[in-house]
């Protein structure tokens, strides 16, 4: 569940890796101000915009549903779901059908999960579990596919403090971040290592958004970048480093995001938000 959850593959412009270590001179946005995620319920439309490969797609219609609300005293919760119709052209279109819900600590000591994925209505996958922060691992107890506990590195980064990591190295005119990545995704035992491209800030009254996003006025005076995040299977040994998959999007300082773009190897899809409900964060104690 690491941004929006989903399987795929994006190469990293040779610019992008060029500018490894570099500042965005011209960064402006604050760099004292807290980062407060807002609590935000968006809805995506999902279309085919390219396909490619040994395995074309002749059409693909879905939608995403993003439903983020807490604060880092009472924790974040996530509800997430992305239903997609595939049509291969090969016969009836195939169904899919993913469901997670994660609730995170507001320091990142701890995170609860669970995500089920159906195919065709049928349920292909589950799985639920408990990691917590301790001095020297993290430790995570499942419940499902199977009763496993797992010691993992204590360095992994949960899916929300990573959005706030990378809010902080734009605002600070990072152009990469780095970091190991756990979310419970999978069989909940996935580690990712993960690559965080971050592009010029687009100031508020340039690039103006013509979807949901234009018609929410406290977004009117923010600042955004584009952001591609490239997750890579930690257990395995990728000479070439290429991707196992990548999100791209254009990201608000109050953790909204908007123009998202998936690549899942043969094909890409467009997200378009079409929906955007923002409500108040509750002030902490």
């Amino acid at each position: 569940m690491s941004m929006f959850a989903t399987p795929i593959r994006l190469a990293l412009a040779a610019t992008a890796i060029a500018a490894a270590g570099l500042l965005w001179p011209d960064a402006v946005v604050a760099q004292g101000s807290a980062i407060a995620l807002v609590p935000h319920r968006a809805v995506y439309d999902l279309k085919l915009a390219q396909t490619r490969g040994r395995r074309p797609m002749n059409a693909v219609r879905g939608r995403i549903l993003y439903d983020f609300s807490g604060s880092a005293c009472e924790g974040y919760a996530l509800r997430f779901r992305q239903m997609s119709e595939l049509d291969s052209g090969e016969g009836k279109p195939v169904m899919s059908d993913m469901r997670a819900t994660t609730w995170e600590e507001g320091k990142a000591k701890s995170l609860k999960f669970n995500s089920q994925s159906y195919l065709n209505d049928q349920l292909r996958e589950a799985v639920d579990g408990f990691a917590e922060r301790g001095k020297e691992n993290l430790g995570v107890r499942l419940t499902k596919p199977d009763s496993k506990t797992l010691d993992l590195s204590v360095g992994l980064v949960f899916p929300t403090e990573h959005v706030r990591r990378i809010i902080a190295a734009a605002r600070e005119g990072k152009t990469l971040l780095e970091a190991a990545v756990y979310d419970g995704s999978e069989s909940g035992e996935k580690v990712y290592d993960t690559l965080a491209v971050i592009g010029r800030p687009i100031a508020p009254n340039a690039k103006k958004p013509v979807d949901a996003a234009a018609k929410q006025p406290s977004l009117a005076n923010l600042t955004r970048w584009p952001v591609t995040v490239s997750y890579f299977d930690k257990a395995e040994k990728n000479n070439d480093q290429t991707p196992v998959y990548a999100v791209s999007f254009e990201l608000y300082e109050n953790g909204i995001s908007r123009a998202l773009l998936l690549d899942y190897n043969d094909f890409v899809l467009s997200g378009e938000m079409t929906s955007l409900e923002i409500q108040n964060a509750k002030p902490c104690p």
